[in-house]
């Protein structure tokens, strides 16, 4: 038997009107649940419409969700995973022309970079200016600065939660 011992948040920030219904499709298949998202115009982008939705499931399940989301290119959005036995918190951001990043959070919800990383990072930068950018790399700076509009938009949306089936 499946445990759900995962939770997170998708956030999606900017979504072409034609698009929702697919989306909430997309989900469907992920959490195996019918899903009807509370959607609201973006006002950042002009005829894009954003929508946040709780979940909970199988640890990796968020994995599975940006799967899902990321082929429509032309989607903003977020999907978290918090911290679950024995797996660490996530927060993965698809921003079209960027793709996915990929980050571990902790608790509290910041990124965590990770010794490998700091080591790789410090043995291949030849300046100071190619560690700073590799420290914005790491911990997503190009996709924060894309968000960060939309991100704002959506303080005080109504959030919606989706159960795995198991």
């Amino acid at each position: 038997m499946q445990r759900r011992s995962a939770q997170g948040v998708v956030f999606v920030h900017a979504c072409p009107k034609a698009l929702c219904q697919h989306v909430e499709w997309a989900l469907e298949r992920v959490v195996g649940t019918p899903v009807s998202l509370a959607w609201g115009e973006q006002p950042v982008t002009h005829g894009s419409y954003r929508a946040e939705v709780a979940w909970t499931g199988a640890p990796g399940t968020g994995a599975k969700l940006v799967a899902a989301l990321k082929q429509w290119p032309m989607l903003r959005f977020e999907v978290t995973e918090e911290a679950s036995h024995g797996n660490d918190g996530e927060r993965m951001s698809y921003v079209p022309g960027y793709g996915v990043h990929r980050s571990s959070i902790s608790a509290n919800g910041d990124l965590i970079v990770n010794e490998q990383q700091l080591r790789h990072l410090a043995a291949t930068a030849n300046s100071v200016e190619a560690f700073r950018h590799g420290v914005d790399d790491l911990l997503g700076a190009a996709w924060d600065a894309d968000l960060e509009a939309y991100r704002h938009a959506g303080d005080g949306t109504q959030v919606t939660w989706l159960h795995q089936v198991v």
